[in-house]
C-alpha cells in the first residue's frame, strides 16, 4: 500500500479516536455526575433538564462553524469542519453509555482524574492530528481574534465562563471537579502532542569550559555543540556548551558540571524529540 495513503488513513483513523474518547467521556463521567469541563457539552450540561444534551450540542456545533467561515475564514475552519460533524456524532451514539457501564459516583474526584485523563487523550490526539474538536475552539479562536488576546486567555474567557456558570446551576463542588478535569486534560493534551520527554537538552556557561566538555565526552559518552554567545548586560563574549542526554543521566550531569565548576550557569530544558547526530 502507498506510504502517503498509509499516513492519511493513520492520520483520519486517529482523529476519528480522540473524537469519540471525548465524546464518551463526556457520556460515562461528565453528563450522569453534571460537571460541567467547559466546551459545548458544558453549556449542554447546563441545559440538559430543558433540551436534549445531543440536540443542543449539534445545534451549537454547527452555529459556530457557520459562524467560523466568515470571521475566521475558509482556510482557519477547515481544520474545525470534521470535528464539528463527527463529535455530536459520537456524543449521540455514546449517549446510553452510562447504562451499560456503571460507575460509582460516590467518588467524585475519581471520576474527575479519569474523566481528564480520557478527554485529555481524545483532545490530544484531535490536535495532534492537525485537527479541533469544533465547538468552543471555534468560539476560543473568534474571542483571540477580535479582543486581539491570546488562545489561552480566549479559553479563559470562554471556558472559564461556562464553568462558573455550572457552579450557579450545579453548586460550587462539582465547579472545582470541572477545575480538576480542565488541568488534567491540558496536563495530558501536552504529553500526546508533545510526547514524553526522554532526553534532556543542558544549555552552559561555564568558566571550565574544557573540564566539562571533556567530561560530557569521556565520562558520559554524549556529544557538544559549541556556541559563541555574548552577555546582554555585561556585553562579555562567552562560549555556551548545549548537549542532548537521555534523562536517566540528568542527575549525574547536573552534579558533574556542579562539582567541576560550581559557580557555573546551566539551563535545563525537555527535549521531545532528537533527531540525527552520533
Amino acid at each position: 500500500m502507498n506510504s502517503k495513503l498509509i499516513e492519511y488513513l493513520k492520520r483520519y483513523i486517529t482523529l476519528l479516536i480522540g473524537l469519540f474518547l471525548y465524546a464518551f467521556a463526556y457520556n460515562l463521567f461528565l453528563k450522569p455526575n453534571s460537571i460541567v469541563a467547559g466546551d459545548v457539552d458544558g453549556i449542554a450540561n447546563i441545559f440538559k433538564e430543558m433540551i436534549n444534551p445531543n440536540l443542543l450540542i449539534t445545534i451549537l456545533c454547527i452555529i459556530l462553524l457557520i459562524l467560523s467561515f466568515p470571521l475566521l475564514g475558509v482556510k482557519t475552519t477547515i481544520g474545525s469542519i470534521i470535528g464539528t460533524l463527527v463529535f455530536p456524532i459520537f456524543v449521540t451514539l455514546t449517549s446510553d453509555i452510562s447504562s451499560y457501564i456503571k460507575i460509582d459516583s460516590d467518588d467524585l474526584l475519581l471520576v474527575a482524574v479519569v474523566a481528564g485523563v480520557i478527554r485529555g487523550v481524545g483532545y490530544g490526539l484531535t490536535f495532534k492530528m492537525g485537527f479541533t474538536t469544533g465547538g468552543t475552539d471555534i468560539l476560543n479562536q473568534i474571542v483571540a481574534k477580535y479582543m486581539h488576546t491570546s488562545i489561552g486567555n480566549a479559553m479563559l474567557i470562554v471556558d472559564g465562563s461556562i464553568v462558573l456558570v455550572g457552579g450557579f446551576v450545579f453548586g460550587w463542588t462539582n465547579m472545582l471537579y470541572a477545575i480538576i478535569v480542565l488541568y488534567i486534560l491540558s496536563i495530558i493534551t501536552d504529553k500526546i502532542m508533545l510526547g514524553i520527554s526522554k532526553s534532556k537538552a543542558f544549555y552552559i556557561i561555564t568558566s571550565e569550559e574544557d573540564k566539562v566538555k571533556d567530561y560530557i565526552m569521556n565520562k558520559l559518552g554524549h556529544g557538544v555543540t559549541i556556541f559563541p554567545v555574548k552577555g546582554g548586560y555585561t556585553k562579555e563574549k562567552q562560549k555556551m556548551l548545549m548537549c542532548v542526554i537521555p534523562t536517566r543521566e540528568y542527575y549525574k550531569l547536573k552534579e558533574g558540571i556542579s562539582e567541576i565548576d560550581n559557580e557555573s550557569f546551566f539551563v535545563i530544558t525537555d527535549a521531545y524529540e532528537v533527531k540525527g547526530g552520533a
